[in-house]
């Protein structure tokens, strides 16, 4: 079955990126890249066809536009205009299209995490059926260090699995987050600290194992590096981002983070890097 990738334009200037990496990621993968935006349904009917002409057109001159500007190939495309609520609609034609992967522009309330959780971008991010694409950077950037925070769960598991399939010639740092009782009480204590780098150790080589466990099942796998780093999952990420931001962060929906809404809110009003989001499962 052919892939499908499916973009979600808005006609806006920030959404150039994210549509310009979309034509590259559907030529790299040879998928259909099907563009859809979604109209308002209480415009009267007669506005509505004639404005459905007009996005038309103009999504296909921009498309020409960018293309032309980052020297990328035209891919097998498919554009078309639908009405209803814009979150809805997406999810919608995601699963109609047994989409590959929805891609979706950044939201434009950075810096303001309060004012995320209502916007398209983080209703598609709950809801969708596919890894979902937030970009905000600039296509001519390549993916090649690509940050994925692990856990022991299902969702981090699936997660690594998918970057591991779509991103074999990436690197890929694999950031885990730990918290050993008793450490603010006995941190200084020589044996409490003994006790504690063996935990330690043991969850390395558990983590290791499960890592070695889903490589086995992949033809081709990139450059892996573990990183274990003390302190709360969300700090130690959003550390991590700002002291070494990567190309790609590729996050599961649920996990070890805990707080889903709350780190995916910060993420987007402050994006350090394109964010790729995966399903539970």
């Amino acid at each position: 079955m052919s892939r499908t990738l499916l973009f979600a334009c808005d006609l806006s200037a920030e959404n150039r990126a994210a549509f310009a990496r979309a034509i590259r990621l559907a030529n790299q993968s040879g998928a259909r890249l099907d563009i859809v935006h979604v109209l308002d349904p209480y415009l009267p009917r007669r506005v509505l066809h004639d404005l459905e002409e007009a996005v038309v057109a103009d999504i296909a001159a921009t498309l020409t536009d960018i293309r032309e500007d980052y020297a990328l190939d035209e891919p097998a495309s498919l554009i078309q205009t639908v009405a209803g609520e814009p979150y809805a609609e997406i999810i919608r034609e995601a699963h109609d299209r047994e989409a590959d992967m929805i891609i979706l522009g950044a939201h434009r309330k950075r810096g303001q995490p309060d004012l995320v959780a209502g916007t398209t971008l983080a209703r598609v991010l709950r809801s969708a059926p596919c890894p979902v694409l937030s970009v905000s950077h600039p296509p001519t950037q390549e993916w090649h260090d690509i940050l994925v925070p692990v856990d022991f769960s299902l969702t981090s598991r699936h997660t690594l699995r998918e970057t591991l399939k779509r991103f074999p010639e990436g690197r890929l740092t694999l950031l885990h987050a730990w918290n050993i009782p008793g450490e603010r009480e006995l941190g200084s204590d020589t044996d409490y600290a003994r006790w504690r780098d063996r935990e330690v150790e043991q969850l390395r080589r558990h983590l290791e194992e499960e890592t070695e466990q889903l490589m086995s099942e992949l033809d081709d796998v990139p450059d892996l590096e573990l990183v274990l780093e003390q302190g709360d999952p969300l700090d130690v990420l959003m550390t991590h981002l700002r002291r070494q931001p990567p190309d790609l962060l590729a996050l599961g929906s649920r996990g070890q983070l805990g707080r889903h809404s709350q780190i995916t809110e910060r993420l987007l009003a402050e994006p350090h890097c394109d964010i790729m989001l995966c399903r539970a499962w």
